[in-house]
């Protein structure tokens, strides 16, 4: 007997890549147990199936940094400042990133690159050993949303959140989309997609400076010009991050969806004062089928 559940859950998550640096990412997340009835002539009761699964699948790898072990541009080790805490140096093919954060911010994965089928992997091991006996298979399938239209994958963190957004490196892979007087501009669109390729977006009043910062030996040895420092105290802990300009957007404001949808509205009314008379909405996905309108 087999049973499914489709659309169980997204995981919206970040990850380090070799040759694109850090990557905002958001799967949809599909489940197939396998087995034989139990007493209550079910597999497995869907409510267990949506709370426990859902729950396992969100704390393995939801709203983190997901690291490729195998990748030898990745280092991760035990923070010398605070408990609890770890500690990242990452050089890729575009740029140098470093952190420190606590060490649930990260799901260190036995691969060599971050995949659908390498995370599939990883996720299910963690899963079947918490099944019951009866349930005999498990099939999982990650998939990224169909959009074919634009899109765009960032990387922030929200310090005021005190659930797992607060992590400062989890993200999203993103649709957008921008109307002037009710009709969609696809050059906006694709503008704000290409400003927003595999960026890490931070605030302005988070930034810190380089006297502040706290990461490994390693990093403070290799810190260049080019590097931008935030950092801030969340719920969970303390968060560090030194990333270059060039992979870098710092807005005016928190990065929620609600106010980056306002941020875009407002610059595109700053770099186009040809639409000043013109209305404009804004309509920001933060991952799949959830976002924030802004309009004037």
């Amino acid at each position: 007997m087999q049973l499914f559940v489709n659309d169980l859950t997204v995981i919206d998550f970040s990850y380090l890549c070799k040759q694109r640096g850090i990557v905002g990412e958001s799967w949809i997340v599909d489940v197939l147990l396998d087995g034989s009835l139990n007493e209550m002539s079910m597999v497995l009761d869907f409510a267990v199936v949506k709370k426990q699964i859902k729950a396992i699948i969100d704390d393995a790898v939801d709203h983190k940094l997901l690291l490729p072990m195998q990748e030898k541009a990745v280092t991760l080790a035990e923070s010398p400042f605070n408990d609890g805490h770890q500690t990242v140096d990452f050089v890729s093919d575009i740029a140098s990133y470093y952190l420190q954060s606590p060490a649930c911010a990260f799901a260190a994965i036995d691969c060599l690159t971050i995949t659908v089928s390498e995370v599939t992997k990883h996720l299910k091991a963690i899963i079947v050993a918490q099944l019951p006996n009866n349930v005999e298979g498990l099939t999982l399938v990650l998939r990224p949303e169909v959009i074919p239209t634009d899109y765009y994958h960032y990387t922030h963190g929200l310090k005021l959140h005190d659930g797992n957004c607060q992590r400062i490196a989890h993200g999203h892979r993103s649709k957008i989309q921008i109307q002037v007087d009710d009709k969609r501009d696809a050059t906006l669109e694709a503008a704000w997609c290409q400003r927003w390729k595999d960026i890490y977006i931070a605030s302005e009043a988070d930034r810190i400076s380089v006297n502040d910062i706290q990461l490994s030996t390693n990093a403070m040895d290799n810190l260049t010009p080019d590097h931008q420092y935030f950092s801030y105290f969340a719920p969970q802990g303390r968060f560090d991050i030194a990333v270059e300009t060039k992979i870098l957007d710092v807005v005016d404001c928190d990065s929620t969806v609600e106010l980056l949808a306002d941020f875009i509205l407002r610059q595109i009314k700053v770099e186009h004062p040809e639409l000043s008379k013109n209305t404009i909405k804004v309509i920001a996905y933060e991952g799949v089928a959830k976002g924030a309108i802004a309009y004037d």
